[in-house]
This record gives structure tokens, sequence and C-alpha cells, in this order.
């Protein structure tokens, strides 16, 4: 396990020092990435093997694949929530190597929204309430705070169940409120994790149209996972993984 730490810190060191040859036009870079869990002495899991993509400012982009296959890790090193053995991610041109604790706290509070599949709502808070929540950790006025709650909940549809606590609520409803909680900070990338994985068809695939239209409408750059090809389908391009690996790309007719 020693070792293991080691190793990591040495990968960890040699991202901040190598080249990388950058996409002036991403928002999202990734170079190699891999990682391995340690579960017991002699045996590892590699989540990611060698995974490079790059995500341009206003693109929409699923990555697509079963369970087991990577997906959610990829997110997590490209929120910032989890470090990569080795291999590099960039984001708006900054490699996350360069960061310490408080710039990546920084990085995922103002510049990266988060879409959960199980909502993640504060159940004793109303939908005002939820989405003004990052916003208030972000040390925004009172104004400002008022004026993009109130945009946000009104671009969601939802300025009529502002008052209604998340058990109120529809589950549509209520990943429509975390989507507009996401959004309230104005990030420069929205990512979101299954979204439509707690809904039933229908209403999935409302909220991947919404996601869609925030896209086309706010120029809004969306890396989106999912298991549903029919819900990968809707982005305009659509990364397959398996084994922790991209397998294809497709660039769907969106």
């Amino acid at each position: 396990m020693k070792k293991s730490k080691k190793r990591i810190k040495q990968n960890l060191e040699s991202q901040v020092t190598k080249d990388y040859d950058l996409d002036s036009e991403a928002m999202i870079q990734t170079f190699e990435l891999t990682k391995i869990y340690n579960i017991t002495e002699g045996i590892e899991i590699r989540a990611l093997n060698g995974v490079s993509i790059d995500v341009r400012k206003g693109e929409f982009v699923s990555v697509m694949g079963p369970s087991g296959s990577g997906k959610t890790t990829l997110l997590n090193m490209i929120g910032a929530l989890d470090n990569p053995t080795s291999g590099a991610v960039y984001i708006n041109r900054t490699n996350m190597a360069h960061m310490d604790d408080k710039q990546r706290t920084n990085l995922r509070l103002k510049e990266i929204g988060f879409i959960f599949q199980f909502y993640n709502l504060v159940p004793v808070l109303s939908a005002y309430e939820n989405v003004e929540l990052p916003m208030l950790f972000a040390g925004k006025g009172k104004q400002e705070i008022e004026k993009n709650v109130n945009k946000f909940l009104d671009v969601v549809e939802l300025s009529e169940k502002k008052d209604h606590l998340p058990s109120e609520l529809s589950g549509g409803e209520q990943q429509r409120v975390a989507i507009a909680r996401a959004l309230c900070n104005e990030p420069s990338i929205l990512i979101a994790d299954e979204p439509t994985g707690e809904l039933d068809t229908k209403m999935g695939m409302e909220i991947v149209k919404l996601l869609r239209e925030l896209n086309l409408e706010l120029n809004q750059t969306i890396l989106m996972v999912t298991h549903d090809p029919s819900v990968g389908a809707l982005a305009e391009r659509m990364l397959k993984m398996r084994d922790g690996q991209i397998i294809d790309t497709v660039i769907t007719k969106n």
C-alpha cells in the first residue's frame, strides 16, 4: 500500500510538469487518465485505462456504457472529486494538478454544476431554498441570489412551485429543481451523472430534452453519463465506454 501511495504521488507530480497539446476551444480535456483502486495486497481494479477526451465550449457530450465501465469514475476525475492515478485533467485550459484543495473547492462551486441521479435535494428546504444553496456557499449577495434563483426556476418551469418541499414534488420536478440548482452560479460546465436514472421513460426524455434546450439556448457545455442509448443519443456526440476505455465515438443527428 505504501508503494502504491508513493507511485500515485509521483504520477501526480509528473502531471504538473508534463506538457500536453491543449485545444484553445476545449472546456474539458483529459489525457491518458488512469485510475487504479487497490482492494487488498496484490489485487487492483483498473477503473480507467488511458482515457483521453475533449469537450468544447457549448458542446453537449454523453458518455454511455454499462455499469462498471468507468463512466462515473471519469466524471469524478473531471469534477475534481477524485485524483487520477496517472494522466491529467484540464478544465478551461487549467491543469487540476496545479490546484490545491481550496482551489478545487472553488472550481466545483463556481465553474462546475452537478446534476445527480438521486436529485440530492435537502428534504426540509423548499425548492427555492435548495436552488439558492450554492449561491449562499459562494458568498453571493441577496439581490443576485434572488435574481438567479427566480430566473432558473422559471427556466425549468417551476416558478409556481418554488415554496414546495421536495416531498411535494414529483420525481421529474425534483430533478428540475436540481438542474436549476446546478445552473444558479452560472457555471462553465454542467456535469450530469445518470440524470434520468430514477425517472420513467417519458419523464426521463423530458429531462434530457430540457438539458438539450439549455445547451442550445444558453450555449451551456454539458457532459452527461448514461447507460441508456436513447438518452445518450440526444447529445451531439456520444462516447462509448467499456472496461475503463473509450471504445467508440458517435456523432449523432442532433
